[in-house]
């Protein structure tokens, strides 16, 4: 067999535009390996790159379609076959890592093997496909912020992927977690480690006390950032992970005022904007396979109803992981 079910778009546009169709099975090109995929974890990347929004990211990913036209970044897989150049990974080794541009959606996907590690038999196919993008931003956003034993952290924006990893690895490091989310995600939100949660409609951050925390991690991006700024303490970070923003420019406005806001600042805004890092990522593994982290998995698709996945994660009230899964 030579081709594959795979869920594909030719031009930018919402769920409508993207259509499950037969297609060529790829072949590996030096460095890369093909992956027969287990289990697929969608993001707000997949969704953007999905309808071309801020148009600024199409010149990366295409300026008239996606030069891929299959979405799905973060990925878990057998691997089939290897190319040229590819070394440490061999044919039936299960790995997990991010495909730059996507892929996922399908029977079969080409993967860097350079983004791949392998994937620890505790772990299975839909939690590690859970895990690269969102917490690896997560531990990043901690990492920036040199989040410690004994901080006060707070989590603004804390039920969706980024910010239930944020949680959990935030009491990991021994540090004393307030989360802000909807009042029905508090529940789960306490149930991850949080000391502290507050409703995120109820309680503004004014309500919040000046300095009261070494670390404000802003998920969420819809907060003014001189009220994100004011709940640092003198010393401490808040750490900014890239918002909506506008249809255009995305976050970049935004990262410029916080930019121009943390000149001679002793409360720094720290924007950031994460990058695959395969060593964080083996370590969220190895936390996976010990039981001291596990994603939130809202729901599972089978990569026949990756179009429902889409439309869920498209209406932006996804609380923790959409995965889909390839069986």
């Amino acid at each position: 067999m030579n081709d594959m079910d795979a869920w594909t778009q030719s031009r930018y546009g919402g769920v409508a535009e993207v259509a499950r169709t037969r297609t060529e099975i790829p072949a590996p090109a030096r460095g890369e390996v093909l992956l027969r995929v287990r289990a697929t974890g969608l993001n707000a990347a997949d969704r953007h790159i999905m309808t071309g929004e801020p148009l600024l990211l199409r010149s990366a990913f295409g300026w008239s379609r996606p030069k891929q036209p299959v979405r799905g970044i973060d990925v878990a897989g057998t691997v089939v076959s290897v190319g040229p150049d590819v070394t440490g990974v061999a044919e039936g080794d299960e790995m997990v890592g991010e495909i730059p541009a996507g892929g996922g959606l399908a029977e079969y996907a080409i993967a860097p093997a350079a983004r791949l590690v392998p994937r620890p038999a505790p772990v299975d196919p839909v939690t590690a496909a859970a895990l690269p993008i969102a917490g690896g931003t997560a531990w990043q956003a901690l990492d920036r912020a040199a989040a410690s034993a004994g901080d006060r952290v707070l989590v603004l924006g804390a039920s969706g992927g980024v910010g239930t990893f944020a949680v959990q690895l935030a009491v990991l490091r021994g540090a004393e977690v307030h989360a802000s989310c909807s009042e029905r995600n508090r529940p789960l939100v306490a149930s991850l480690g949080a000391s502290v949660t507050y409703d995120r409609r109820a309680v503004s951050l004014a309500d919040l006390p000046e300095g009261g925390f070494d670390v404000v991690v802003d998920i969420a991006g819809d907060s003014p950032l001189r009220a994100v700024r004011r709940l640092v303490r003198d010393g401490g970070s808040a750490i900014l992970i890239a918002g909506e923003g506008g249809r255009v420019l995305g976050p970049i406005p935004r990262v410029a005022r916080a930019a121009a806001l943390s000149l001679f600042s002793r409360r720094p805004l720290r924007p950031l904007a994460a990058t695959a890092k395969p060593e964080a990522l083996r370590e969220l593994l190895a936390l996976a396979a010990d039981g001291r982290i596990a994603p939130v998995i809202e729901r599972t698709w089978p990569l026949a109803e990756a179009g429902a996945a889409l439309a869920h994660l498209a209406a932006g009230r996804t609380v923790g992981k959409v995965v889909v899964t390839v069986g």
